[in-house]
Formats: C-alpha cells, sequence, structure tokens
C-alpha cells in the first residue's frame, strides 16, 4: 500500500532521516522546505500524505493543515511536533490534521502513522469513485434530458415501472428505446430477475422461433440438447423483443398465443412451459399502417399495445442535446479517465444547430470520438466531426450578411447564452449546467451582476432567432 508522502520540514537533517526511513518501507517522498512551498507544490502535483513540523518560518504547520482542509480536505497531514503537550495535539486535530507524532522521530511508529492515512485517502478515494458510479448508473434509469417531452417520458416510466401491463415503446432508431425498456425493469419489482433483450429483425422466423420459445434434443438438425427459449431464460424479469414489427407474419399468430395463455411450447416438444416474465416490445415501425397492411397482425398490436411511451427524436428535445452531450462527456471522461471537463461555447452551438438524424446514439458516437480527440480540457469545435462543423448556418451567414450586420464572438456567445437560458425557462442555474459554467460566468456573459433578481424577458423563439443572424 506505498504511497507518496510530502514531508514539510525545516530542519534538513530531520526530514532526511524521515524520508530515508519511509523511502525504505517502500514509500515515495518529497522535502519542501516550508508550508507555502507546500501550497504551492499541491498546486500541480498530488501527494496521499503530508507530514509537516508545527514550528516552521512564516506558515506554521497548524497553519498549514487549516489552508488545506480547506483546498485538499480529503488529503490527511500528519503533525511532528517537538513538545507532547496536549494543547498542541488538540489545536492540531482542530485544524483538521489526521494525526499527530512527537519528536525525535521513532520510524516503526511514524510508518504506522503514514500506512494508517495511505490506507485512509485510498479508501476515501475508492468510496468517491464508487459514488460517482453510482450516480452514473442511476442515471441510466431515466431519459436524460431536460425537455418537456423527456419530463412526459420520465413521469410515465415512473408511473407504469411497477405494473406487469406489457409496453409498447415507439420512436426512431437510436432514440433509447431500450434505456426505456431497461429503465421499466430497474424501476420494478423485477430488477433483480433478468433482462433478457432480442431483435426480432435480426434472424428469420425459424431461428426467432427457437430462439423465443427454445427447442428440444432432435427437434432440428442441430439441435444437439434441450435448450430453453427467451421467455424461460427471462424467469420472473423482462423480456424485450425490440424491432418487433419486423417479426415475421408466421412468428407473430405463435408470440400473440404466447401472451394470450402465458405458456409457451419448445420447438419440437409435446408439453408446455410457464411464462412469468414481462413483456416489452418496441419498433420504429408506424404498426397501425402495418395493420392496415396487413402487414401485422391488429389482434397482437392490442395485446402488445397496453401501455405505449413514445420516444421523441433529438431534434425535438429543445436544448436536450446539450444536456446530453454533457452526459456522455462526464461518462466518457470518468471510463478513460481523460481529463475532459467541458464543452466550449462554439462546440455547443454546434451541438445545437445539427438536427441529428441518428439521435441519441449519433450524439454519443460524437462525443465519444471529440474527447478521443481533445488535447485540451474543454471539447472545441475542431473536436467534432466534420459533417458537424460544415453543418448550420454560419457559412449561409458569412455569404449573405453584410458587413454592418456581422458581430463580435462576445455579442455571439452573449446570444447564445441567452438562447439557452430561453430554453431553460429562465432558470440559470439550469442553464449555467447545461453550458458548462458557473452562475457568475453566466451573469458575466449576460452582462448582468450576479446579485440581480430579473433579467429582460426573452421568449426561446427571441433568443433561438438571435441567436445566429440569418
Amino acid at each position: 500500500m506505498p504511497g507518496t508522502v510530502l514531508i514539510v520540514e525545516d530542519d534538513l537533517d530531520t526530514a532526511e532521516l524521515v524520508l530515508n526511513g519511509l523511502r525504505k518501507r517502500g514509500f515515495d517522498g518529497t522535502i519542501l522546505g516550508s508550508a507555502k512551498a507546500c501550497v504551492a507544490w499541491l498546486q500541480t502535483g498530488a501527494a496521499d500524505v503530508v507530514i509537516t513540523d508545527v514550528v516552521m518560518e512564516g506558515m506554521s504547520g497548524i497553519e498549514l493543515c487549516l489552508q488545506l482542509k480547506k483546498s485538499h480536505p480529503d488529503l490527511p497531514v500528519v503533525v511532528m511536533t517537538g513538545s507532547a503537550s496536549l494543547e498542541t495535539a488538540i489545536a492540531a486535530i482542530r485544524a483538521g490534521a489526521y494525526d499527530y507524532i512527537t519528536k525525535p522521530v521513532r520510524m516503526d511508529g511514524i510508518e504506522v502513522v503514514v500506512a494508517r492515512a495511505v490506507a485512509h485517502v485510498k479508501l476515501r478515494r475508492e468510496l468517491s469513485r464508487l459514488r460517482s458510479e453510482s450516480a452514473l448508473k442511476a442515471q441510466d434509469h431515466v431519459i436524460i434530458g431536460s425537455s418537456s417531452a423527456v419530463r412526459a417520458v420520465n413521469e410515465m416510466i415512473a408511473r407504469v415501472a411497477a405494473s406487469d401491463a406489457t409496453v409498447l415503446i415507439l420512436g426512431e432508431s437510436g432514440t433509447g428505446k431500450e434505456l426505456v425498456a431497461r429503465a421499466l425493469h430497474e424501476r420494478s419489482d423485477r430488477c433483480a430477475e433478468p433482462f433478457v433483450a432480442v431483435n426480432c429483425a435480426a434472424m428469420p422466423a425459424a431461428l426467432l422461433e427457437s430462439e423465443l420459445f427454445g427447442h428440444v434434443q432432435g427437434a432440428f438438425t442441430d439441435a444437439k440438447r434441450d435448450r430453453p427459449g427467451l421467455f424461460v431464460q427471462a424467469g420472473a424479469g423482462t423480456l424485450f423483443l425490440d424491432e418487433i414489427g419486423e417479426m415475421p407474419i408466421e412468428m407473430q399468430a405463435k408470440l400473440l398465443r404466447v401472451l394470450q395463455e402465458r405458456r409457451v411450447r419448445p420447438v419440437g416438444g409435446d408439453g408446455e412451459v410457464p411464462v412469468r416474465a414481462r413483456v416489452i416490445t418496441a419498433t420504429n415501425r408506424n404498426l397501425e399502417s402495418a395493420v392496415r397492411d396487413r402487414q401485422f397482425r391488429e389482434d397482437l398490436y392490442y395485446r402488445i399495445n397496453v401501455v405505449q411511451i413514445a420516444v421523441p427524436p433529438l431534434r425535438e428535445r429543445d436544448a436536450d442535446a446539450l444536456v446530453l452531450a454533457h452526459y456522455f462527456l462526464r461518462r466518457i471522461a470518468h471510463r478513460t479517465g481523460k481529463q475532459v471537463e467541458s464543452i466550449s461555447v462554439p462546440a455547443a452551438c454546434k451541438l445545437l444547430e445539427y438536427d441529428w438524424p441518428g439521435n441519441v446514439r449519433e450524439l454519443e458516437n460524437c462525443m465519444e470520438r471529440a474527447v478521443a480527440l481533445c488535447q485540451f480540457t474543454e471539447i472545441l469545435v475542431e473536436d467534432l466531426p466534420s459533417k458537424l462543423r460544415e453543418h448550420g448556418p454560419v457559412q449561409h451567414v458569412i455569404s449573405t450578411v453584410s458587413l454592418q450586420d456581422l458581430v463580435t464572438i462576445d455579442e455571439m456567445a452573449r446570444r447564445y447564452v441567452r438562447h439557452v437560458v430561453a430554453l431553460s425557462d429562465g432558470n440559470k442555474t439550469h442553464a449555467a449546467r447545461l453550458l458548462g459554467i458557473d452562475r457568475r460566468s453566466l451573469y458575466r456573459r449576460l452582462d448582468m451582476p450576479p446579485e440581480q433578481p430579473t433579467e429582460p424577458s426573452t421568449s426561446a423563439a427571441d433568443a433561438a432567432s438571435e441567436c445566429l443572424p440569418e
């Protein structure tokens, strides 16, 4: 469990004694001659533990504890003192010290304290990582976004998740229909049971029948042994039938029978097996039109369409592209360990201009690429795919507006920020979160003092028209 230790001590002999002893025990360390040097070092470097003397020229060890408690609250500080007085120990602990040791130092004692401090900080970091992962996973159980359309979807998920009713999820490819199905599963009493998904368009009728219902040994040439189907494998969990609109017509009658009788007969078998799973279906087709064209059974349509959830395309979700972009940025940066923290205003404008024909899936791929190419802590326009960089009214503006109509970059940014505030229904905290900036920066962009309670009324339509001149 060795870690990195900063030794803050103006007595070089004592500092080297401690450092050499810790190095023999596997720790790495650096000697700093003053508390101010420690503060400066931590602005760019990292450590697992700080060991500091109390009495030093300039800032004392107690004052260093107080400062590090504010700037690095998770960094353990061990105080060395030449006095064994209770007052010094109490002052150190009150200042935020993790522990204290007395001089002359004994290496066996200091090793125990440092090892315990390193274990403590690593445990806190692991807990922080797990909390971060838990927060990200919790967001997987809702549709990310702030638009009214997404709020309606999440409200419907919350209302029907606990029900056993069959749900039909409608939406274009890439809108997140499977995510809705998983959210329904995770927020239900079935969450501890399996979630099993199958794409009905990915296999022919004969193979799909065996996949869903299972088969017995000898049912066909390759049936070497009995195999339970997905209805049985799902147990008391959820079976998600994606792209059900592409299911062959001959399979639809067999599926209808299973849904009606809640029993399934494996291919080649005589007996039936009870079905306990909840069934959720999804399609990007207009099933009502398919019913009229006799491409989809009407009785099956009504059987699966007990509750309907329509997932809107990304182009109809106001500023959700920006919300999702920041969400994907956090996930990807967390997964890859890359220090990318925000999206520049010009890049954000490009994300909002684009119509996202591939919906959320396309946006996620875009952010994967942007994080991979990003060389700074902020996503820039050049990190985006060429179709986004070249998309939008910017080229049109350059070729059609007169010189007197052109505005500065600062004015363009101000209009864009007003646009995001309007899309957030005037909620500046939410708008700042979308933009990846703090409230003070947002007010500065709006040329408005932070304490000012009101702002000029701006409708979404007015702000949108101001975002870029036409």
